[in-house]
């Protein structure tokens, strides 16, 4: 049981596991991207309105741009891309952008 619960604590501290699941369960507008995971996933801008959603995302393998696009709700990139100019945090300068699909 000891090891259960010291696996947890380890999965839940070496991830963003429960800041994750504290997003998903606060804001129903939140979604993790499909090519992503609630394991590897970490927003690192917030919009600061009434709701608490992710604007910016990533993984090990991907930006994220959310787009409040109902068709394509996000946009990903590669983390190793070669744009000119790439700012991760201005989707204006994302090329060759990917569209993510809503999960149905």
């Amino acid at each position: 049981m000891a090891v259960l619960v010291v696996g947890t604590m380890a999965i839940c501290l070496a991830t963003p596991l429960a800041s994750n699941a504290t997003m998903l369960l606060m804001d129903r507008s939140n979604f993790i991207p499909a090519q992503s995971s609630i394991f590897s996933f970490e927003p690192y801008v917030i919009n600061n309105g009434s709701s608490n959603y992710w604007l910016y995302g990533q993984d090990r393998t991907y930006y994220y741009h959310f787009t409040y696009q109902a068709d394509a709700p996000y946009l990903y990139i590669p983390r190793k891309n070669t744009c000119a100019g790439f700012d991760r945090a201005d989707v204006r300068t994302w090329c060759s952008a990917s569209r993510g699909i809503p999960r149905g």
